[in-house]
């Protein structure tokens, strides 16, 4: 009785095992596509619409940004985080609105080249998030990723879609 005791603890013991391993071996399956710890905040050619980037029209004005980072993942797992993402301290900006964020939403956006959308790519947006005043916020979602997904760029944007921030330098 105590061997058949001793060898149901094992099993036990070794499902458990199994069962871990598979949870963490389903969750290691999501790759990172693209993770970042910069991002460039829109400036003059591309504020307005006359210079979209992958027909993703800039803000109005040119933002200035503190710091940004974030990572998109293979399953569609997208976080980013923002601090000081506010309009630009110089003209044209209006005097009363440098360093400000007027928008109480920012959104993201994902573009990325696919065989069907070869040269402006599919954009995927997400739901608005709050962002402060001082121009923080923080996007933590999941989204359709389209396969395969060629050379995303991430943006912030206002809820609107125009951009304010997109990944590069």
């Amino acid at each position: 009785m105590r061997r058949a005791f001793g060898v149901l603890v094992a099993l036990v013991a070794l499902g458990a095992v199994v069962v871990q391993s598979s949870s963490a071996h389903s969750h290691s399956s999501s790759r990172t596509v693209l993770e970042f710890d910069t991002m460039a905040p829109v400036v003059e050619p591309f504020t307005g619409s006359a210079h979209p980037v992958r027909g993703t029209s800039g803000g109005g004005v040119p933002w200035e940004l503190d710091h940004a980072s974030g990572e998109l993942r293979s399953d569609g797992r997208l976080e980013i985080k923002v601090r000081g993402l506010v309009l630009a301290r110089r003209a044209p900006v209006p005097p009363a609105g440098q360093g400000t964020n007027p928008v109480p939403q920012f959104r993201a956006r994902v573009n990325c080249l696919t065989p069907a959308a070869p040269d402006q790519g599919v954009n995927i947006d997400t739901a608005a998030v709050p962002a402060s005043p001082q121009g923080d916020a923080r996007i933590k979602t999941e989204i359709a990723l389209p396969k395969p997904c060629i050379a995303p760029i991430v943006f912030v944007t206002s809820p609107t879609g125009a951009w304010f921030a997109a990944t590069g330098r």
